[in-house]
């Protein structure tokens, strides 16, 4: 498993942490070993020109993933796709919620790595089932 890890944002990112949340959640989702990842840390105006346009919708937003058309597994690493977090939009969303910076930050990554997956949020069963998940990694990878 392989995670590779930018910083473009400015700000302290908890970076050893974030290789091993990653790569634990590549193993809890029981993804073959030899795939990676890719995340990227932006500031708050490079996140909001990824949202216009990617999702034609403005403002910056927390997480943006991007997956990977994966081909047939062939002995080579299979990169599943893209993760983009803006950690000063995190760092506001952690403070509304009453927690860290960091935890949000591991919320973000493990909501990322399931959108890669294909799961998603648009209706509420889909939400439930996806925030049950990354709550459940993220608890389970802190616990270890």
């Amino acid at each position: 498993m392989s995670v590779e890890l930018t910083n473009r944002s400015g700000a302290l990112v908890p970076e050893k942490q974030m290789h091993s949340l990653l790569n634990f959640g590549i193993t809890y989702m029981e993804l073959h070993p030899d795939c990676a990842i890719s995340l990227t840390f932006v500031d708050v105006t490079e996140m909001e020109e990824l949202h216009i346009k990617w999702m034609d919708e403005s403002g910056p937003t927390d997480v943006l993933s991007f997956p990977m058309d994966l081909p047939e597994h062939d002995g080579e690493i299979v990169t599943l796709g893209d993760i983009v977090i803006a950690p000063a939009v995190a760092a506001k969303q952690a403070k509304d919620a009453g927690h860290s910076t960091e935890a949000e930050i591991y919320i973000l990554a493990t909501h990322g790595l399931l959108h890669i997956l294909g799961y998603d949020h648009a209706d509420p069963d889909e939400e439930k089932v996806m925030f049950a998940l990354q709550e459940k990694i993220v608890k389970e990878w802190s616990q270890k």
